[in-house]
Formats: C-alpha cells, structure tokens, sequence
C-alpha cells in the first residue's frame, strides 16, 4: 500500500469516528430536557449535561493541543456561555461529583460547543499528512504518544462518554425525569 493510500485510508477513519461522535451527540441533545440533562442516578454520578460538557471539552483540548491551535472554548466564547465555576483549561477531568454537579446547562448551548469543537476538529483532520499523523505530541509515554494514537484516544473517550450519557438517558427516562 502506498503512502498517499495508507494516508487516505487514516483520514477516512478518523473523519468517520469524529463524525459518529457528532451524530450521536446530536441525538442525545435532540429534545433533551433539563430534567433529563441534570438527572443523576446518584448522588456521585454524572450527568447528560456533564458527561456531554466534558467530552467536548476533552476534544477541543487535545485536538487543539495536537492542532497547534487554541481552543474554541476560548477563543468563541464558550466558557463565557457555560458560566461555569471552573478554572479556564478545566476538562473535567479528575473533578468531584459536587464539581459536576455544577454542569446545570441546556441542551442547545451543549450542541452549540461540541458543533464548533467538530469543525474544528474536522478541519484539522482535513489537513493531516503522514508525517503529521506519526509526530509526537507526548513524551511522557512509551512509547512516545503520536498524533494518530492521540486521535484515536479522544475518539475512544468520545464514544465512552457518549454511551454513558445515552445509558443516564434512559435511567432518567424510566425514573420519570422527563419533566
């Protein structure tokens, strides 16, 4: 296989899992309440609201990150928007569940963050060559994480996060959250 098709190939891949994470980040925002968007099974889970937060969040971070570019959340106002009591490079990551809880945001600012971190993502996926896919972004592993293993990671996080908030979605609806 040549390398402009291996290249071709890699792109089609990753376009394809960054735009599953959209589309079924759509469908869970779609005529999502806010009952339903803050429902927590428990005192210690997270919520629709979190879990979609904090993917976003996670992508336009590391893609960024990879990217050599800043983060839509702060460059297009988005955190802002959020109003959120978290510091500015916050992920969610390694937070408490009275930190989550504080994720109490609708349906149509969460679509609205995760369309433009998707652009953006896109765009980037758009200009990778082979020699970008293989650069190293950190070094603190081993091996060495590259941009395609970093890539591959947030798509794997996405997808997790995504089906966790579908998986809260359903305990909501069957608790009568829907409000």
């Amino acid at each position: 296989m040549s390398d402009a098709h291996a290249a071709a190939l890699t792109h089609d891949v990753l376009a394809d899992g960054f735009r599953r994470i959209h589309d079924q980040f759509g469908s869970l925002t779609e005529d999502l309440p806010a009952a339903i968007a803050t429902y927590r099974p428990d005192a210690q889970a997270n919520s629709i609201a979190w879990l979609l937060w904090h993917l976003s969040r996670v992508q336009d971070d590391h893609v960024a990150d990879a990217a050599g570019m800043e983060q839509v959340w702060t460059t297009r106002g988005w955190q802002e928007r959020f109003g959120l009591p978290f510091a500015t490079d916050a992920t969610g990551y390694g937070q408490s569940a009275d930190e989550a809880a504080a994720v109490v945001v609708g349906a149509e600012l969460l679509a609205g963050y995760h369309a433009e971190v998707h652009a953006q993502t896109m765009s980037y996926v758009d200009s990778l060559t082979p020699g970008e896919l293989q650069r190293v972004v950190d070094t603190r592993w081993i091996p060495p994480v590259t941009v395609s293993v970093r890539l591959v990671s947030v798509i794997g996080d996405c997808l997790q996060h995504l089906g966790q908030a579908a998986y809260v979605r359903g305990l909501a609806q069957r608790a009568g959250a829907a409000g």
